[in-house]
């Protein structure tokens, strides 16, 4: 399910050009579960496959999905005992979350992505020499660029989320090796926290989630929400970070890294 999901976002941001230069985009209100639907027939759809389509969704697993066109319910199904308001987890589709708050902390001139991580966690956040560690910036670890060891030697039973200075070990300088590093996204929320001094979850909630109308918290660096959750936020992204004329992210630019390779190590990633 959350391959899907996650397919299903990524495939709203390929695809945001297309969509977002003349088609208005319709926005649910903050309260309540109202939500403008389209019927899939008036999209061309044929209304007799749908059930093969959610026969197909229900045999492999899946807990909820959603479809918009334009902002609106074109299609939405929960499964087994999943409905409208389960919670589930939103897993590495959070860290897109997460870049869009670190985009928001820098618009309100809390932090700098260029900044030295160890402006916000202090000397002696790794186990690097201070000339290494001063490298590492809030890019370096929103980019997996840290030049961290994302295996370690350590006795830690799992190194690859563990943030401790002795899971933190050096193997490249930063910015010359890309390697998908739990620990190091993790102390992003940390970084945020020590900018704004809000909890992550308050952060979040001040910044994104009541200007959306989304629910959800962090648990252990894991965003968790609804399915329309998800859905609202995939519709913050089409609207350019704009929330039904609030702009929740000014930094143009920004957005656009976010939705682009960050670095040429490995294009796939953003």
């Amino acid at each position: 399910m959350l391959r899907r999901v996650v397919l299903l976002c990524l495939l709203a941001f390929h695809f945001f050009p297309l969509f977002s230069q003349n088609t208005p985009l319709y926005f649910p209100p903050l309260v309540g579960n109202a939500w403008q639907t389209t019927p899939p027939a008036s999209l061309g759809f044929c209304p007799e496959r749908i059930d093969s389509l959610y026969n197909y969704l229900q045999n492999t697993h899946t807990k909820s999905f959603i479809l918009l066109k334009d902002g609106k319910i074109v299609l939405e199904r929960y499964f087994d005992a999943f409905t409208q308001d389960s919670i589930w987890y939103w897993a590495s589709a959070g860290k897109s979350l997460t870049a869009f708050l670190v985009g928001q902390a820098q618009d309100e001139g809390l932090l700098s992505i260029n900044d030295t991580t160890a402006h916000y966690l202090g000397a002696g956040w790794t186990s690097c020499t201070p000339e290494q560690e001063s490298a590492i910036t809030i890019r370096h670890q929103i980019t997996m660029t840290s030049g961290l060891d994302d295996s370690p030697v350590t006795s830690d039973p799992d190194p690859d989320n563990c943030t401790d200075p002795a899971c933190l070990q050096y193997l490249a300088p930063a910015g010359t090796r890309w390697a998908y590093h739990n620990a190091v996204y993790h102390l992003v929320h940390e970084v945020i926290e020590a900018a704004s001094g809000q909890t992550i979850n308050q952060f979040t909630k001040t910044r994104l989630l009541d200007k959306t109308g989304m629910r959800g918290f962090w648990l252990d660096h894991i965003m968790y929400g609804r399915a329309r959750d998800m859905a609202r936020y995939g519709l913050l992204m089409l609207g350019n970070g704009v929330w039904n004329g609030d702009t929740l992210l000014h930094n143009q630019t920004y957005l656009y890294d976010m939705w682009h390779p960050s670095q040429t190590l490995n294009r796939s990633y953003g």
